[in-house]
């Protein structure tokens, strides 16, 4: 079976292959989009331009670069999308060639194009994929790579979330406990992991397509089993940390805020990974403008304290180890902390893991591959036993509050599949009502939080401290709400309607619904939507 994954990042995508003469992962290099800079392995720039938008005609990767597309404002540029897939977005995107575009589409575009050029370059058909996903990822992230991948021509496709990935992929010993900081170009997310090869309980992950010639392989592999005991995650990456370098210039230098000087920061920001000091110069001969950013380690940290970086990476340290407290581990019970992705290489932040953790225990010398290899992991016999990340709730009327608010039905860190539904009752709000509707939401983070938006042209994100909810709602949608039509019709002063919640193997979240006067079961077993 030819096994592949791809770890779709925010600024960089990495491919890799499964070799099976060497039973080993190998990163593979795409013709044409891929870059390798050192001793960096080949990455894909997640980078992409609309030639012809109604046709879907696309350049990708480092294609773009090559032809400068990537240093201008043109709209049909685009970087960074990744973060408004399935996001609530403020601002507007641009209409090409009489086309709407979303970022739904741009990454369909992008992962299409890799994935035709993979069929391309195979030589044997591509038979099995896994896909790695944030763990901070709303329903609406899934659902819409679910969508995208159907048109593929592969038998088996499966979701990993990154940060077990990475802990298979730093090919560690097999019942080690182990905290993952994977910090990218667009979110942060930590997991503790323990991998054992004892337990035999069987769960294939998150399953997006099964074909069935390889439902009996998998039958018959061998089981070992990673479970993810704890995680949090939040969209901050390296993309925020170039913004906030070009407001840093931007009121020094009064440099103005363009594709070509965020490239610009970017790579100032690398070269202070390996430099305690570091300059970028650009002068354009056909404007005649000429750029000169300077900035050393001292100065790049103090930026980083002042927009609360710092604060951040402890509230969610804090966060995992308090889930991890709660399954009865200590901080020294962790084994190894694996750092993955471009951000961890700068040297603030590895000093900041370093005040939680012993130096001895920190691996880092696979950020860009471990994610794409260890997913491979996955196809070769690793299953992995998770729990939803997320609570989920219906929504009612506060009185209090005067306005709607979410009650929680399934808390976050619940296991799946549920052995037993949650049980609520429900009655009529008002005389001769013909039928109950009812609103289940995916709430995320209720302390702080962040948004997705545009400042200009450049998509960014804030933190939120109001403590608000944010919630995605997820039957939200005409004839989705309505759970029971009451025959007879219903009036106020008691229970009318018996309903239960659970969770099955593949995180679709269920429900039964029983007519209390009539003792009709009126909904059985019905699909509400897919968890997160």
């Amino acid at each position: 079976m030819v096994s592949y994954a791809i770890d779709f990042g925010t600024s960089n995508t990495v491919i890799t292959r499964w070799n099976a003469v060497t039973q080993q992962p190998e990163t593979i290099k795409l013709s044409g989009i891929c870059q390798q800079l050192g001793n960096n392995p080949p990455l894909i720039p997640s980078l992409l331009y609309v030639e012809n938008a109604s046709q879907a005609q696309v350049l990708v990767g480092q294609k773009v670069r090559d032809c400068g597309l990537d240093l201008s404002n043109n709209p049909r540029f685009f970087r960074s999308f990744k973060r408004g897939i399935g996001a609530k977005i403020q601002g507007f995107l641009p209409e090409l060639d009489q086309t709407i575009i979303t970022f739904e589409q741009v990454g369909e575009w992008f992962l299409n194009t890799l994935i035709q050029q993979l069929h391309n370059q195979s030589v044997k058909p591509l038979e099995s994929l896994v896909l790695t996903v944030p763990v901070d990822s709303f329903e609406n992230y899934r659902h819409w790579l679910s969508q995208v991948c159907q048109g593929w021509e592969i038998e088996q496709i499966r979701l990993l979330d990154e940060p077990t990935a990475a802990a298979l992929g730093y090919g560690t010993t097999e019942e080690d406990l182990l905290l993952v900081v994977d910090f990218g170009g667009g979110t942060l997310d930590l997991s503790l992991v323990q991998l054992d090869a004892k337990n035999k309980e069987e769960n294939q992950g998150f399953i997006l397509k099964w074909g069935q010639k390889l439902l009996g392989e998998s039958a018959s592999q061998k089981v070992r089993l990673a479970r993810v005991l704890a995680k949090a995650g939040m969209n901050l990456g390296g993309s925020d940390i170039d913004d906030w370098l070009i407001n840093y210039f931007s009121k020094t230098q009064n440099l103005s805020k363009s594709s070509l000087t965020l490239r610009l920061a970017e790579r100032l920001k690398i070269k202070l990974s390996s430099q305690t000091e570091a300059q970028e110069v650009h002068f354009n001969d056909e404007t005649l403008d000429s750029y000169e950013l300077v900035l050393n380690r001292e100065q790049f940290e103090t930026i980083l304290k002042e927009q609360q970086f710092f604060a951040q990476l402890d509230e969610l340290m804090s966060q995992v180890l308090q889930q991890a407290r709660r399954n009865g581990i200590e901080k020294t019970d962790i084994n190894k902390v694996l750092l993955v992705g471009g951000t961890v290489k700068i040297p603030a932040v590895q000093t900041w893991v370093k005040q939680y953790f012993d130096e001895s225990k920190i691996k880092c010398d696979r950020p860009f591959e471990a994610i794409a290899q260890g997913a491979l992991q996955l196809a070769q016999g690793f299953e992995v036993k998770d729990f939803l990340y997320h609570s989920y709730g219906i929504r009612y009327w506060n009185r209090r509050k005067n306005c709607h608010d979410w009650h929680p039905i399934i808390k976050s860190g619940q296991s799946y599949p549920m052995n037993k539904p949650i049980e609520i009752k429900l009655g009529a709000s008002i005389e001769n009502q013909p039928s109950i509707e009812l609103i289940i939401g995916e709430l995320g983070a209720e302390i702080g939080g962040t948004e997705v938006y545009f400042e200009g042209d450049r998509l960014v994100t804030r933190s939120r401290g109001n403590g608000e909810t944010n919630v995605q709602a997820l039957n939200d949608r005409d004839g989705g709400r309505n759970i029971a039509q009451l025959d007879p019709i219903g009036s106020p002063g008691s229970d009318r309607i018996k309903l239960q919640f659970w969770v099955d193997e593949q995180r679709f979240l269920r429900i039964n619904v029983e007519d209390l006067l009539t003792q009709n079961r009126l909904t059985n077993n019905q699909i509400v939507a897919q968890l997160s």
